[in-house]
């Protein structure tokens, strides 16, 4: 990576402009709910405009809009770096700093700080540079800000595929992936399952319960049987999935254990989140409901999970699913173009390794997957994301703004030679992207 690109060099000499830059943003109450984003939007409109760049707005709900807003390149190759403004809601008497903002050292409070506030300023920082150094980037820049992801809600990133698209070759999210001295980029989600189960029984009063058909003990024994089958399934992964498996696990093994991170990804998971009947004590329940979720590692045909939870349900009398939301894992060839670049570009400013792995839920990179557009995460921050005094760090500020700015030349360069440095296989991006979208099906209606 060259040292002295015009865009990297201004960015270092104001990184006090991205940490204002932050703080203005966090300063900006967009909790979710209400999810209400218009005054930030606006304002990101204005920053656009002062820098003679047109912004496009989007929006489904007039109170959560979308903007995209672009800079040419020197090709025709396109990268989209993509940020949501809205955050989790907070109690300021929780707090012991200033939830909409408070410097301390080299410290950023604030809700949003890290998610991902912090990370949407790195990437306004990035459009300031490339203007103000006259510098044409390497490929087309586009900057899109959405609304509504804390609830994926539909006015958000939803709304903007729907009704304007958003073409790129590749996409980066500015989530925070880094944990502590961990670094990495996210190539991956997990498919879910959000299962509900309702048991019917037979009342009776409470000092009679032969006389009834207990519908919780009913509910409760499919869930155990759910769970001890789930425990026994173990995936079956092509090459290029095992190895981002392999590296998922070593990525969370100091936090959940060597055992525990491998599991997590070797078979599925469920958590049974709603179990809820009766409403006295002295009356056997006639009725039950229970929620699950279940999570399904990417490359893995998340619907044959779902044939083997039907299959136990069956087996059980009085019990039967009244609703399933079910969605396909979605991932990148881990050595591929993009997760190549952002992989050498991080490490490169970081000074470390950047591990590639999967994330364990899902969110607006599986949208963009599923949308045809090569998508992957990466932010540094804190792990403070939705949590009391959430902060970021004016290290991690500036390095994702030299990192974002790296990318387009990174990118190009891995699209033109086709380098791989993944100990990986030879599976296309295009080959290992399931584009199948969530499923529903409500046996209640």
């Amino acid at each position: 990576m060259s040292s002295d690109q015009p865009a990297v060099a201004y960015l270092r000499e104001h990184r006090e402009d991205i940490v204002d830059l932050a703080a203005t943003l966090v300063g900006h109450d967009t909790q979710n709910p209400p999810g209400d984003t218009r005054e930030l939007a606006s304002w990101v409109e204005s920053f656009f405009s002062d820098l003679g760049v047109e912004t496009e707005r989007v929006a489904s709900d007039p109170t959560k809009p979308n903007l995209v807003a672009t800079l040419p390149g020197a090709t025709d190759r396109t990268l989209a770096l993509l940020g949501h403004l809205d955050t989790v809601p907070f109690e300021a008497d929780e707090w012991t700093r200033d939830p909409l903002g408070e410097r301390e050292g080299d410290r950023l409070y604030g809700r949003g700080a890290t998610d991902m506030k912090g990370a949407v300023a790195a990437m306004l920082a990035v459009a300031k540079a490339y203007v103000e150094t006259e510098t044409i980037p390497a490929t087309n820049l586009v900057f899109a800000f959405v609304s509504d992801e804390e609830v994926a809600g539909k006015a958000g990133l939803p709304t903007l595929l729907d009704r304007r698209g958003l073409s790129a070759d590749a996409c980066v999210i500015g989530e925070t992936t880094c944990e502590g001295d961990r670094h990495s980029v996210t190539v991956a989600d997990r498919g879910s399952i959000w299962l509900e189960l309702e048991a019917a029984g037979t009342a009776a009063h409470g000092s009679r319960p032969i006389l009834g058909a207990n519908a919780i003990h009913r509910l409760y024994g499919a869930v155990r049987d759910i769970e001890s089958t789930l425990g026994d399934y173990r995936f079956e992964f092509d090459p290029a999935v095992r190895a981002l498996v392999e590296e998922s696990a070593e990525y969370y093994a100091p936090r959940f254990g060597e055992d525990a991170a491998r599991e997590l990804f070797e078979r599925p998971s469920a958590n049974l989140g709603v179990l809820s009947g009766g409403d006295r004590v002295n009356v056997v329940p006639a009725a039950a409901r229970a929620k699950l979720d279940i999570r399904v590692t990417a490359g893995v045909e998340t619907e044959a999970v779902l044939d083997a939870v039907r299959e136990v349900v069956a087996g059980h009398d009085g019990v039967e699913i009244s609703d399933a939301d079910w969605s396909v894992g979605t991932f990148e060839d881990p050595d591929g173009p993009l997760a190549n670049a952002v992989g050498s570009v991080a490490s490169g400013v970081t000074g470390g390794r950047v591990y590639r792995r999967s994330a364990t839920g899902g969110g607006d990179a599986k949208r963009m997957r599923n949308a045809g557009v090569p998508t992957v995460e990466f932010g540094l921050g804190t792990e403070t994301a939705h949590a009391t005094d959430e902060f970021t760090t004016v290290e991690a500020l500036a390095g994702n703004a030299e990192v974002y700015a790296r990318l387009p030349d990174e990118l190009l360069r891995q699209f033109d030679s086709g380098t791989r440095t993944f100990d990986s296989t030879d599976v296309s991006p295009a080959g290992t992207t399931p584009s199948r979208r969530g499923r529903r099906e409500n046996n209640s209606r």
